[in-house]
């Protein structure tokens, strides 16, 4: 019994020691960036009508976006990439007439796969009826490989950074012990003209100009230090 009671003791004074005995760490930051032309951009457009009866607004605003509907299918979008954002129907008083007035607002999101449409794109869906553009944003269809890329950066960039900060030390890292990561897309902002100038020329305008995106990838590592 007693040869058993030491043994536990002994057991439990070298897990304490092993507790107790903190690993040397190198703490380091890595950075990894990755820039592509993006490939794919998403409109987001409006139907917007006002008027006094709430019923022949609500059936203006839908025959409109019937139209609008009807020509994006014509461009051979796939369905997937046409969402409609919102529907609203407000009520509105004006205090100078004292009377009441009504706007319906419909928004429609549109991805686009092939940005040599989008000229023509954006003169049809201002020629089928919209009358509002609330905004575009880029994308690229490589977004997965992008971001693998670019830990794989974050994660040599950490790497190298470790193995420098102990080569002054006469010393040499060991394994990554822990990694968190943050992870950032930093699309464009669009250059475009305003929706008058759109509507006056022709589709061989450049309105827009993509840019360049940046895919950035940030790691928290932690390597043994031996």
């Amino acid at each position: 019994m007693k040869n058993i009671a030491t043994l536990v003791l002994m057991i439990i004074s070298t897990s304490l020691m092993a507790q107790n005995k903190a690993e040397h760490t190198v703490d380091v930051v890595g950075e990894g960036i990755v820039n592509i032309v993006p490939d794919e951009v998403t409109i987001t457009v409006r139907v917007e009508n006002t008027g006094k009866n709430a019923k022949e607004l609500k059936q203006e605003n839908d025959r409109t976006v019937n139209n609008v509907l009807a020509f994006i299918k014509s461009m051979n979008i796939d369905n997937k990439d046409v969402s409609t954002e919102y529907i609203r129907l407000n009520k509105n008083y004006e205090y100078n007439t004292k009377t009441y007035t009504y706007s319906a607002n419909q928004a429609i999101a549109i991805k686009l796969r092939d940005l040599t449409k989008y000229e023509v794109l954006m003169n049809g869906l201002l020629e089928s009826g919209i009358n509002r553009i609330d905004g575009i944003s880029f994308s690229s269809s490589q977004i997965k490989s992008l971001e693998s890329e670019a830990r794989k950066k974050a994660i040599s960039n950490a790497k190298m950074k470790a193995t420098e900060y102990a080569s002054v030390l006469d010393q040499t890292i060991g394994k990554a012990v822990s990694i968190s990561e943050y992870r950032a897309v930093n699309t464009p902002m669009p250059m475009y003209k305003t929706m008058a100038m759109d509507s006056e020329g022709g589709s061989s305008q450049q309105t827009i100009a993509p840019g360049e995106m940046e895919v950035s990838v940030t790691v928290n590592v932690s390597f043994l230090l031996n």
